[in-house]
């Protein structure tokens, strides 16, 4: 059976990552605390809001606006920046 964790999205019991998501602190803090499920989720609007708003990742400024977006995301706070054009399906 895989490693659970406590998800801070989904605020369930879900199957953990694999290994944390990046080096540091800050990723074993995200191993300890989100979803393999909700860390997928982040990947893809990440990539989306890369993507769309042209973002040059290794600039400070798209950095610090893509860590911003990650904790509000996973944290389900307002104000996560969707797509230009985005509509919820449905």
């Amino acid at each position: 059976m895989s490693k659970q964790v406590f998800c801070r999205k989904y605020q369930k019991d879900l199957p953990a990552l694999d290994f944390p998501p990046f080096p540091g602190p800050q990723g074993e803090a995200l191993f300890q605390t989100v979803s393999k499920q909700a860390w997928q989720e982040w990947l893809q609007h990440q990539t989306t809001l890369i993507n769309e708003k042209r973002l040059n990742v290794f600039e400070p400024d798209a950095k610090k606006f893509l860590e911003e977006q990650r904790d509000k995301f996973l944290n389900n706070d307002d104000g996560v920046e969707k797509a230009e054009g985005w509509t919820p399906e449905g």
